[in-house]
């Protein structure tokens, strides 16, 4: 089910949600729609505009937020889904030092790698064959990676998490394909709501 951007009342991204529960929301008048995707929602006795991002009525104090966490979908987006060794397709975690060799999981040293340099390195330096990272690896930070590093990528998102994020951040805000709407039906067609 396709993912929806939610803000707090002060345009601040808190996350993101499935449609339904944004749908829910919307229609109890805790959220406002801010964009559309253009899908029509049919339940018994309404049709709603499928949102994309959603502005709730009411401010929500939010707690200090720690440190992005180190997940795998969000390892893939920092490095864009290529190799920082090779530039290839990343299939795999690699980390820069090995953990054999004291290396810590955190991200200054995982790295997305595709399968064969990942093999290659093994549990080598990468001095001990001559190779260099295309970038170093370094924590995300910013409100825009609490979204992007959940992997669900919107192009409408990209005005409201701009002053949240860099341009390289926000690159990760992929086209939607054709194919990723609601009930994978088509842009503009009704879709029909479950209980």
């Amino acid at each position: 089910m396709p993912q929806v951007l939610v803000l707090n009342a002060s345009y601040e991204p808190l996350g993101v949600v499935s449609l339904r529960r944004a749908l829910v929301l919307v229609l109890d008048k805790k959220a406002v729609s801010l964009e559309d995707t253009g899908v029509l929602m049919h339940s018994a006795t309404t049709a709603v505009s499928a949102p994309s991002v959603v502005r709730l009525t009411r401010f929500v104090r939010v707690p200090f937020r720690g440190p992005v966490p180190l997940t795998r979908r969000a390892l893939f987006a920092r490095d864009g889904g290529r190799c920082v060794y090779c530039g290839g397709v990343a299939t795999s975690v690699d980390h820069v030092i090995p953990r054999s060799r004291g290396g810590q999981h955190a991200w200054d040293n995982v790295v997305a790698a595709c399968r064969r340099c990942n093999h290659v390195k093994a549990d080598r330096h990468l001095a001990d064959l001559g190779w260099r990272m295309k970038r170093t690896p370094a924590p995300p930070t910013g409100l825009a990676w609490r979204i992007i590093g959940t992997g669900h990528r919107d192009p409408r998102w990209r005005p409201y998490l701009e002053p949240y994020g860099t341009a390289e951040e926000l690159a990760h805000l992929a086209p939607i394909p054709a194919h990723h709407h609601a009930g994978g039906a088509p842009p503009g067609a009704p879709v029909e709501l479950s209980a």
